[in-house]
């Protein structure tokens, strides 16, 4: 087996690029899915909402202003693949690469120190990492910015084993219900199904990342990705709370093996702005 080093200040460098677009440029998946909402929204008010999260897009992306006054606590997710060494520590290269960007663009910082005490870091750091194993020679880098006000309305429900996709369905459509605008709605929303409680959790935000446009590989979490979409959007809280057609943007399922006794079933419910974005080096 082959090995590669990859500089510590390689990946410092790569992540302060990945947030500097995701903090003032939207996917063009995200655009193109404004562009099909407003095409179909319902009410006028609907569709002049959903004319505004494009304006204000379109506004940071020319003007550098950040997509959201809240600019979000910074996921990062390192696929590393076998044979591949980092020059120094992980952890210490995504944290300065997370504090050079928000210095440097003027980003709010918004991270905690200390749950309780609620001492402001003053540097948005610690990004919250994740490392999973990839293919030989690989390191793929994936940053999403998640605000409070929607990472707020995360929810997690251990289901028993025997519950049926209807109560399922009941309960994502509850809980959006509940969370109303305060997610800033049209949502992406992840499902994490299976696992663990905390593999659940992951799960959900994992999934958004695979972005507007796609299914889910397997046709029947495929049906109901779109079952779920059906059921949110019929609820009338529409974008930013305001009504109409457009509760959620996107519905994607990661599912995962879990215990004979378990059914966990974990919500990411992800704003407008779906600021993400991935490189490989």
């Amino acid at each position: 087996m082959k090995t590669r080093t990859i500089s510590a200040s390689d990946v410092t460098d790569a992540i302060e690029q990945l947030i500097r677009e995701a903090s003032f440029n939207l996917p063009l998946s995200v655009v193109k899915r404004l562009d099909e909402m407003i095409e179909t929204e319902t009410t006028e008010t609907a569709r002049d909402t959903l004319r505004l999260l494009k304006e204000n897009g379109a506004i940071a992306a020319t003007e550098g202003l950040p997509l959201c006054q809240d600019c979000g606590m910074v996921i990062v997710f390192v696929e590393i693949g076998s044979g591949v060494i980092i020059g120094g520590s992980l952890d210490e290269a995504v944290n300065r690469g997370v504090e050079k960007a928000y210095r440097a663009c003027y980003l709010r910082k918004s991270i905690a120190g200390d749950p309780l005490r609620r001492n402001n870091t003053g540097t948005n750091t610690p990004a919250f990492i994740h490392v999973e194993h990839a293919g030989e020679g690989r390191l793929g880098l994936t940053v999403f910015l998640k605000g409070g006000g929607s990472e707020n309305m995360s929810s997690l429900k251990m289901f028993r084993p025997t519950a049926t996709e209807e109560m399922i369905l009941d309960h994502i459509e509850k809980a959006v219900v509940e969370a109303g605008p305060n997610p800033c709605p049209p949502l992406f929303l992840g499902v994490g199904i299976g696992g663990t409680a905390d593999t659940a959790l992951l799960n959900a935000k994992k999934a958004v990342l695979r972005g507007p446009g796609s299914r889910h590989p397997d046709p029947f979490y495929a049906a109901l990705e779109d079952r779920i979409m059906e059921r949110v959007n019929r609820t009338g809280i529409g974008p930013l709370g305001f009504g109409g057609r457009y509760t959620a943007a996107g519905v994607f399922i990661l599912e995962a093996p879990t215990h004979i006794a378990t059914l966990p079933v974990a919500l990411n419910m992800t704003c407008h702005s779906l600021r993400y974005r991935r490189t490989e080096l």
